[in-house]
């Protein structure tokens, strides 16, 4: 085993797993064992050529890590992160950071108060291409940003619901794909204050939401949109589109468009679109793409967790930055529960 930050990751899951392989792939650390009960997970540990412990706690007593991806179900993610954070492992916690608002905070402050460094696990933020748009935006290309657009459409097949906690409440579209581009979109435009949603379950009838629409206003006065669905085939969502995870076709489709009083720019394939000359719909108006490198995202944020481990830099994508997304997406569930527009609780 080549040498490195050691980095145990718990739960072997669908994510668990491509974390795992994102730390081999990755510089600078190294796979210490995987944290999963599970007899699959044993097996899969194997199959690495690392250890298996069925819990935190005996992950602790093993030692020999120095950090701690937790990738475990939702409802499982502030127990794990207190523990880790309990331990003075610094821990990056898959999204979202947890499934509600006071457990997240208590999360964030118990990191805070000893001084444990926590990540949140939006990894597209360490997308080149992301950085490449913020960028963009930042240097006024787009001029004043006015309004924004999101699609996230995709069918999850039957064999997805097969594990329980799937159909349960907090497992939805609304919390495991929407949180995604709910922290995107606040990267490129800044917060949400409010948000006004409806969702649907009408075509499996799960407890958990299948549609959302939702529509937001952001601090600076900026309106978007954002439309989730993962009962629709279609090719509009940031995992058929960016070509992140070769699990995905990829279609050359955007799925975010942000409009602005000099350009407007549609994603992942990183299009400006201006008018050369005056700026009016009766005149030209052309798409540059923009270029940007391509590199596995996941195998970038164990890289900077490394580096977060060893206190070389801070997170990308902080535990506050995790409790930001949280709130929105709390805001989102109440508005389309009670409908009425809520404001975003700080």
């Amino acid at each position: 085993m080549r040498g490195g930050t050691r980095i145990a990751v718990v739960g072997a899951g669908l994510i668990g797993r491509r974390h795992a392989e994102a730390v081999q792939a990755a510089t600078g650390v190294q796979l210490a064992c995987i944290v999963d009960p599970a007899p699959a997970a044993q097996q899969y540990a194997a199959k690495l050529d690392v250890d298996c412990v069925p819990d935190i706690a005996a992950l602790v007593d093993r030692g020999g890590v120095d950090g701690v991806i937790l990738s475990t179900p939702n409802t499982m993610h502030a127990d794990g992160a207190l523990a880790c954070i309990g331990t003075g492992l610094p821990v990056l916690i898959e999204k979202p950071l947890t499934t509600d608002l006071e457990s997240a905070r208590m999360v964030v402050s118990a990191a805070e108060a000893a001084a444990i460094p926590i990540a949140t696990g939006h990894h597209r933020r360490h997308n080149p291409l992301v950085a490449r748009a913020k960028s963009l935006v930042d240097e006024g290309a787009l001029g004043q940003m006015v309004s924004v657009h999101g699609t996230t459409w995709f069918m999850k097949p039957p064999e997805y619901f097969d594990v329980d906690w799937r159909r349960r409440k907090g497992a939805g579209p609304i919390y495991l794909n929407l949180i995604h581009d709910i922290d995107l979109l606040q990267y490129f435009c800044g917060p949400i204050d409010s948000v006004h949603a409806a969702e649907s379950n009408n075509v499996r009838g799960h407890e958990v939401e299948e549609t959302a629409v939702i529509l937001l206003r952001f601090e600076s006065g900026l309106l978007g949109t954002v439309n989730v669905c993962d009962c629709a085939v279609a090719p509009w969502s940031w995992e058929l589109t960016a070509r992140e995870n070769p699990a995905y076709p990829a279609t050359g489709e955007d799925c975010y468009w942000i409009g602005g009083t000099h350009g407007s720019l549609s994603l992942p394939n990183l299009t400006l679109w201006t008018n050369p000359g005056k700026r009016s719909w009766w005149e030209p108006i052309s798409g540059t793409r923009m270029p940007f490198g391509f590199m596995d995202s996941l195998i970038l944020q164990a890289e900077q967790f490394g580096r977060v481990v060893r206190r070389e830099e801070q997170p990308i994508v902080s535990g506050r930055d995790g409790l930001a997304a949280l709130a929105v997406i709390e805001a989102v569930k109440s508005s389309s529960t009670i409908g009425e527009t809520r404001r975003v609780e700080r």
